[in-house]
């Protein structure tokens, strides 16, 4: 029982896929496992000793005249994944869970969190924490007001608060006598001394031009333009989020029709197509081909500069490791009128990339690069002149806000970075889907692999975790995983978030599903697919509820739907199917996905503070059911927003997936789809197979080949049959005739 109870509910349970909250789970009312209250020296061996780290911490706290001091978990940018040495909340707790709040006064220390993480905070705190399964910045405050006496101070770290956070917190203390007080020390940092894991330095490096969109001087002169256009005329743009400073990205004006074209048969996307972008950027950065008049064109570099034709805008193109799972470093950026000044480790630039970003000079198109810890400093005396800085409050934190007078401040929820880098431009859409096409040929022979040695009873989550991360790996321009897979068999899959370990994992069976939620980072695009098979007899209700999933996820990506549609607006249909049987699952549609960037990038998705669809935007479309302790279904693709054919005239937009795996047929019940969706779903299959089925055969996957061909055959209205490896061998021999001949 106790080895059932632990495959249950892992205390490793990480955030992965999806940064949204889950329905609480049945084991509300339980008693904490510790038992603190009976017998605290019966802790699980699990459990981190933190009486010498809060110790430490209550003597900064003494030095400060502070009462209590409040540790939230995130870092000084606000992302969504954080580095070793941000990993605050964590060290002084002990619980490692990815979202949290710590709060310790002299005499107490708690930590809240949803219930996604009750157990595992449960079997990593010791007796000295409270664990209070909440969340709201409330029920913090309401703590600390019973807590701490009248006319005390409440500590925090100005860096790790949005300036909607600081509001709330400021908002609560208002009206009582205890005062929440700006620390720009982190003294959890000062405590932690020389434990602390070192700030990343691993060299920052421009990516190769024939992976971005544009130039970077090209992509600052775009937003001197924004703020030229803006209706308070800022004179300065402040960049805090980490994927605005090394990010590249696009923007199609959405006036013209369409995207421009290259002459004749030199169309960049027919050319990565046709020519396999892993060969083409083995090539020379120029390739050369005939145009339509026979003479000679270059691709790369290509760029129309006719007035309302596509432009390319963006920062510095850089990137580094200094996150897990995504490529980027430490920065801020204060773009002006007149200066550019990146806030960095200067020490980790080479010679080359200092000439790219032109630091030997002070014109307005030169990269001034100042330290990393003066941002603070240098916003203060920058917002001392005649000036308006522009900043996007979701991403900016009260350590930079509080130094800006406030008319000199213009707020916006997104920078203008966020907002235009969430619309692809034509190379950039035609780099990703790319990605996409390398990626699925990765899940292919993952699940191929599993169909032949899941029944031989080898596989668990963490080896077929780690394979499919290998896989990914082998594929040309890899950069790892883009989050940690979840790997999750039968009940697992029943929590949303789940990831296995070493240490605590399940075996997968062919008596049970399987789901598997899993990305890439290349330097052509960052990916995100979910499947979920199952290898034996499904129940009747397992194959209804998979099934009603695929119905949601065909219904909204196949959606027509005026221009300018907030996601929050069209997110129902992804649910109707299972909302018509009384199903529905807890969690998000879909988030935004970034190119060799951010795999959850905003503000694209569907969510209620999510900016209104566009053309060229990407985001995820993933439904899901989670039936608790027994299994859990999501198919999650990735989609492009591409405009829409109607019968009449008019402004509408629809979905093109790039995501290029088919559906387990074992667990489609073809009786519940419409003439429609059964029809849209063949048509998704024929994609399929003109995307991937050409790689794999020039990769010689012979296996995979006859998989493919197999599991994307029509489906017709009477019930799948299932496939046997026997007619898999069958396909290949027929296959390696047919290309002999």
């Amino acid at each position: 029982m106790a080895q059932a109870y632990w495959q249950c509910y892992p205390w490793l349970v990480l955030l992965c896929a999806c940064a949204w909250s889950y329905p609480e789970p049945k084991y509300l009312g339980r008693e904490d496992v510790r038992n603190c209250s009976t017998s605290p020296e019966r802790l699980p061996v699990t459990a981190v000793n933190t009486t010498m780290r809060l110790a430490a911490l209550r003597q900064q706290m003494e030095t400060w005249n502070l009462s209590a001091y409040i540790i939230p978990d995130t870092d000084a940018h606000m992302s969504e994944y954080i580095g070793k040495p941000d990993k605050r909340r964590e060290w002084i707790s002990g619980f490692t869970g990815s979202a949290g709040t710590a709060v310790v006064t002299m005499g107490k220390a708690a930590v809240w969190t949803d219930s996604r993480y009750w157990t595992q905070a449960e079997r990593q705190m010791d007796c000295n924490w409270e664990l209070h399964k909440e969340v709201s910045i409330s029920s913090i405050v309401a703590w600390i007001l019973a807590e701490v006496p009248d006319g005390q101070n409440v500590g925090f770290d100005p860096f790790l608060f949005s300036v909607d956070s600081w509001k709330n917190y400021d908002q609560g203390f208002q009206d009582s006598s205890r005062h929440l007080l700006s620390v720009t020390t982190n003294l959890v940092d000062v405590a932690w001394g020389s434990e602390r894991p070192p700030v990343p330095s691993q060299p920052i490096y421009a990516l190769p031009k024939e992976f971005t969109g544009s130039t970077w001087q090209e992509k600052v002169s775009a937003v001197r333009s924004y703020m030229e256009h803006h209706a308070k005329t800022p004179t300065g743009v402040l960049l805090s989020a980490l994927d605005e400073t090394a990010c590249e990205w696009g923007f199609l004006n959405m006036g013209q029709s369409g995207s421009p074209k290259l002459p004749g048969p030199c169309n960049i996307q027919l050319f990565l197509k046709q020519q396999h972008i892993h060969q083409l950027l083995r090539a020379p950065k120029i390739i050369v081909c005939g145009n339509s008049e026979g003479k000679r064109a270059a691709v790369w570099g290509y760029r129309t500069r006719k007035p309302g034709s596509s432009k390319q805008v963006g920062l510095f193109n850089l990137r580094s490791s200094d996150i897990p799972y995504n490529p980027f470093f430490y920065s801020y950026a204060l773009l002006t009128n007149s200066s550019i000044r990146l806030f960095v480790n200067k020490s980790r630039f080479s010679l080359e990339t200092l000439q790219y970003l032109n630091t030997n000079c002070t014109l307005p198109m030169c990269v001034q690069l100042e330290d990393y810890s003066q941002v603070r400093d240098s916003v203060k005396a920058y917002a001392s002149g005649d000036v308006k800085i522009l900043i996007g409050v979701s991403y900016t934190t009260y350590g930079v806000y509080e130094v800006i007078p406030k008319e000199k401040l213009v707020t916006d929820t997104y920078s203008p970075v966020m907002l235009i880098k969430a619309v692809k431009n034509s190379k950039e859409q035609a780099l990703l889907k790319s990605s996409h096409v390398r990626d699925a040929v990765a899940v292919i022979q993952y699940l191929v692999w599993l169909e032949k040695n899941v029944p031989k009873g080898t596989v668990d989550e963490f080896s077929g975790a780690e394979y499919i991360d290998e896989l990914r790996r082998n594929e040309n321009f890899s950069s790892g995983p883009s989050f940690e897979t979840i790997s999750a068999s039968g009940l697992n899959a029943a929590l949303a978030h789940y990831s296995p370990t070493k240490e605590l994992h399940r075996k997968l069976s062919s008596d049970e599903m399987y789901l598997v939620d899993s990305g890439g980072q290349y330097w052509d695009g960052t990916t995100d697919i979910t499947r979920t098979v199952h290898w034996g007899t499904p129940t009747a209700f397992q194959k209804e509820a998979y099934t009603r999933v695929l119905m949601g996820n065909i219904d909204l990506s196949r959606l027509v739907f005026p221009a300018a549609t907030s996601g929050r607006v069209i997110e129902a249909f992804a649910r109707r199917a299972l909302w018509e049987v009384g199903l529905n699952y807890g969690h998000g549609t879909g988030h935004g996905i970034g190119n060799f960037l951010c795999v959850h990038e905003w503000p694209v998705g569907f969510q209620y503070n999510n900016i209104a669809m566009a053309k060229g935007m990407f985001t995820s479309i993933e439904p899901g059911y989670y039936h608790d302790g027994e299994f859990g279904i999501r198919l999650e693709d990735v989609a492009l927003v591409v405009e829409a054919k109607t019968k009449y005239p008019g402004d509408y937009l629809t979905f093109e997936l790039v995501s290029f795996v088919p559906y387990d047929r074992n667990l489609i019940d073809v009786r519940l789809l419409s003439p429609e969706q059964l029809q849209y779903l063949n048509r998704y299959y024929q994609t399929i197979r003109e995307n991937v089925g050409p790689e794999l055969q020039r990769r010689q996957l012979l296996e995979e080949f006859a998989w493919l061909e197999q599991h994307t055959e029509p489906l017709s209205a009477r019930a799948p049959h299932i496939i046997s490896w026997t007619s898999l061998w069958v396909a290949s021999a027929l296959a390696i005739l047919s290309w002999s001949s």
